[in-house]
């Protein structure tokens, strides 16, 4: 771990700290890279590629831009930028210099969170609802990786997995479906959640509440993060673990009080959905 405040040449006044997490935390866990918070003294464009780590970068104060990609993102006071580093990247601060704070970060599962991100919607660049949620966090960060804690790689990694829920919730942009919709969505959700144990099937679900079908299965997804079909298992799901837990029926009848069709599909949707047979979860539990 190395603490640094200096002037780079006199174009920027910083605070961070490179850390260097044990190799329990490179191999198990989210872990820290780097942390810092700087303030830009002239005019200034860092640029770099090829970094194995995810960035958050927030802006307190002043504008600069981001370009990646072929794309030029505008960034001001209040904006917070989530990217992948190992794609080449520049940001920029000119007249307007800015006070900007940082964490570098990755970790074993950091490939799939951030592609979870992106297909949930994630941008680059987003003016976040709560800016404070995300100073806060980059703050706990830098506070822990401070510290003498010798469980500190634990508490990075409890508060990187914080930054990724909040980094989760921005993604999410129901606003993509039009007003009108959303609460024939939410008609569409309700009918399956209480009809579960019935054929439901797309066709039908578009016919009866009048929408295309395309257009349902789309929207459907950008509102709830998962298909009609998936939404129709996980009530399913939920609803025969109740039975396994809490009632002596076989599996077939449990089968098809949840609406699959035998104990043999059950047994095949329940061990992909939750990764062990019936059985073995009727034991456990």
């Amino acid at each position: 771990m190395n603490h640094k405040r200096r002037q780079d040449l006199q174009i920027v006044d910083t605070n961070r700290i490179l850390y260097s997490p044990s190799s329990f935390a490179r191999s198990s866990l989210l872990y820290l890279q780097e942390v810092g918070r700087l303030t830009a003294l002239e005019p200034h464009t860092k640029s770099r590629s090829g970094l194995s780590s995810y960035l958050l970068l927030i802006v307190h104060s002043g504008s600069g831009t981001l370009e990646m990609e072929g794309s030029r993102y505008d960034l001001v006071a209040g904006d917070v930028c989530f990217i992948d580093c190992s794609k080449p990247y520049s940001h920029t601060t000119s007249v307007d210099l800015w006070t900007i704070s940082w964490i570098h970060f990755s970790g074993f599962n950091m490939p799939s969170l951030f592609a979870k991100y992106c297909s949930r919607g994630g941008l680059a660049v987003f003016h976040p609802s709560s800016f404070d949620s995300f100073a806060g966090s980059v703050d706990r960060v830098y506070s822990l990786a401070s510290s003498l804690d010798p469980i500190r790689d634990m508490r990075i990694n409890e508060e990187l997995n914080r930054l990724m829920t909040l980094l989760m919730a921005e993604s999410w942009h129901p606003e993509l479906v039009d007003t009108g919709k959303r609460s024939e969505l939410e008609q569409v959700r309700a009918y399956i959640a209480s009809h579960y144990s019935e054929k439901i099937s797309l066709d039908f679900l578009a016919s009866h509440f009048f929408m295309n079908k395309y257009y349902l299965l789309k929207i459907f997804k950008e509102k709830y993060g998962m298909t009609v079909n998936a939404y129709l298992s996980s009530c399913r799901l939920m609803a025969a673990k109740q039975k396994l837990r809490f009632t002596k029926l076989s599996l077939e009848e449990i089968a098809v009080s949840v609406g699959w069709k035998d104990a043999q599909y059950l047994s095949r949707m329940f061990k992909k959905l939750e990764g062990m047979t019936p059985g073995e979860y009727r034991n456990i539990w």
